[in-house]
């Protein structure tokens, strides 16, 4: 026989975390046998399969109820196929639910995971027989004192303790944050480099603790207020100027351990990671990775395409130990879904910034075009700045000189393609500065008409953004996460994007930048304006305030949840007959 339950699928207007299900049947009168009511089952939350048990004529089916927005009720089909010529008959009976934060067994109570702002009692759900199919149409709850809840009319007490404390302004408690930065922001050429020395900077503004564990070589002792501990490294095999570290040494756990973190925040992918999760999981704290490199899409220019596949599986590893994952586009979120590396619920976006003030129009110098122009300074001039890799796809901008005989390009930067870059550049009118900084380097962004950027495996592409911000466009490749920064609904406005491999479309609007000075310069104009809305500081005091205490709130769940050894044997060998512990997917 079927219980009420076998052919609804339930609807919740007011909380999308359905938990338990505590049903109570009764079969037609016309039944064999006799039925009786059903016994208060807590289900495991979100069972993969439907799950049913009959004892003694009792039917309980515990299944995974889905929430709705809409306010109507919707008929689904039937779960199970029902018997050739049977059509089950129900007499309608209150449906008690629960919905709750996730809940959890404590000392042989359940108890909830964190403290809810609101707290409802259990319906009743009742259902309603419409051509056969049961709805299930939900009446509001009635709402019962702070920090108790109902299932059938008992109540649950909450564990109030759970909640992480809500960071709403900088007057909140500073918390001590670690950061596991490789390489390091302070020696290495990269994307992220003014990302994380400006993050640093505002988590010192806004009162945090901050100590910084990084590769060794040319680091501060301090920056910013904040420690610097160096920790020994080795160049990397396939690519020899990135240098990797373990930062898993005695001295670096026994500083961690003395500076007391709140968090522990590490850079993805790379070695270092897996010494930060290795002493989270030793300190017991809560760890947040930020990705910031491609590596799935580097690996077939550097060696084994079959690697891919084995990389995705680390990466995978990673961040499912992590409490939390920020990356910084669309495009690499979308990545992870699709790859199935975290569910999008433990994905935050870590928003674009740009240093406004120091990468400004204000800088253009004539002395700085001279020396990029190799002392042509009235020709046109196509800067790129960033780091020399074979994966930036640097071949393409030589096709793209060979259409330009009139232009000249500076590239500005360092890295292991180099010498291959200056071979493939050899006699033609291109100079190389090497690695600038500072002032120089704001100097040289302002200093050129277009900036180019062919690479199609940027997970953000900062140095767009420093272009952007100095007043000059750019024309950039439509892919990884460069169309964050030019949407489709400012291109030709901010910058241009050029469809990937599209020799003719990069060209073309590389050459109408620099034979139209007046829409080059307006389109240099609305790009800064719009940099001017990007906010190292925003964006800082966003993964300080709502994306730590996230990942807080997951750790803390997430321990809620464990089971002492001793406790997990007892359940192991002398499981209790109607109380199951609920897991979490």
């Amino acid at each position: 026989m079927w219980s009420v339950l076998n052919q609804a699928q339930f609807q919740l207007h007011t909380c999308p975390s359905l938990k338990i299900v505590c049903a109570r049947a009764q079969r037609s009168p016309d039944s064999p046998s006799p039925h009786s009511y059903c016994k208060k089952k807590i289900a495991i939350w979100p069972p993969e399969t439907t799950r049913s048990s009959r004892r003694g004529g009792d039917e309980i089916l515990q299944q995974r109820a889905y929430a709705s927005q809409s306010s109507q009720p919707r008929r689904f089909p039937p779960i199970f196929p029902s018997a050739d010529g049977i059509s089950p008959q129900f007499q309608p009976k209150p449906v008690f639910f629960v919905f709750t934060p996730p809940a959890y067994i404590r000392n042989g109570e359940l108890a909830l995971s964190h403290a809810a702002t609101h707290h409802y009692a259990a319906g009743p759900c009742t259902l309603a027989q419409t051509g056969g199919l049961p709805l299930c149409s939900w009446s509001p709850p009635r709402v019962l004192a702070a920090g108790a809840m109902a299932i059938g009319g008992k109540e649950i007490k909450e564990d109030l303790e759970e909640a992480p404390p809500l960071l709403l302004d900088e007057a909140a408690r500073p918390r001590r944050v670690a950061l596991f930065v490789e390489p390091s922001p302070f020696a290495y050429i990269s994307g992220y480099k003014n990302r994380f020395q400006n993050f640093i900077k505002h988590l010192r503004e806004m009162g945090d603790e901050v100590i910084v564990v990084t590769n060794h070589e040319g680091v501060p002792e301090e920056f910013h207020g904040a420690k610097v501990i160096g920790s020994w490294s080795f160049p990397c095999p396939m690519y020899g100027k990135v240098p990797l570290s373990l930062a898993l040494s005695p001295r670096i756990i026994s500083e961690v351990a003395k500076f007391k973190p709140d968090i522990i925040h590490a850079s993805s992918p790379g070695i270092m990671v897996f010494g930060a999760l290795a002493i989270a999981k030793l300190l017991s704290v809560p760890l947040v990775m930020s990705y910031h490199t491609h590596v799935p899409v580097y690996i077939p220019r550097y060696t084994f395409s079959w690697l891919v596949e084995p990389m995705w599986q680390v990466i995978r590893f990673l961040h499912r130990a992590a409490d939390l994952t920020l990356v910084p586009s669309a495009a690499i979120s979308k990545d992870f879904e699709t790859a199935q590396v975290i569910s999008a619920n433990r994905i935050r976006l870590w928003n674009k910034g740009v240093d406004s003030a120091s990468f400004h129009p204000r800088f253009h110098s004539h002395e700085m075009r001279i020396r990029l122009s190799d002392e042509e300074p009235e020709k046109p001039l196509i800067i790129h700045v960033g780091r020399f890799g074979r994966e930036k796809n640097l071949d393409f901008v030589k096709m793209v000189m060979d259409r330009l005989p009139g232009a000249r390009i500076a590239f500005i930067g360092d890295g292991p393609y180099r010498t291959e870059l200056e071979k493939m550049f050899e006699g033609m009118p291109a100079v190389f500065t090497g690695m600038m900084q500072g002032e120089e380097l704001s100097q040289a962004y302002a200093s050129g008409d277009v900036f180019i950027m062919p690479s199609e495996s940027e997970t953000l592409g900062q140095v767009v953004l420093e272009s952007m911000s100095s007043g000059v466009p750019v024309v950039a490749a439509r892919a990884g996460g460069i169309p964050d920064i030019i949407p489709e609904d400012q291109e030709g406005k901010t910058s241009f994007l050029f469809t990937p491999g599209d020799l003719d479309d990069c060209v073309g609007k590389v050459q109408l930048l620099l034979t139209n000075r007046e829409f080059r310069d307006n389109m240099g104009r609305t790009a800064r304006a719009e940099m001017e809305k990007c906010d190292w500081r925003a964006a800082s005091k966003t993964i300080r305030n709502e994306f730590y205490n996230a990942a807080i709130w997951y750790w803390r769940k997430k321990h809620a949840d464990m089971v002492p050894p001793l406790q997990w044997l007892a359940q192991m060998f002398l499981p209790a007959p109607e109380v199951r512990r609920i897991t979490q997917c």
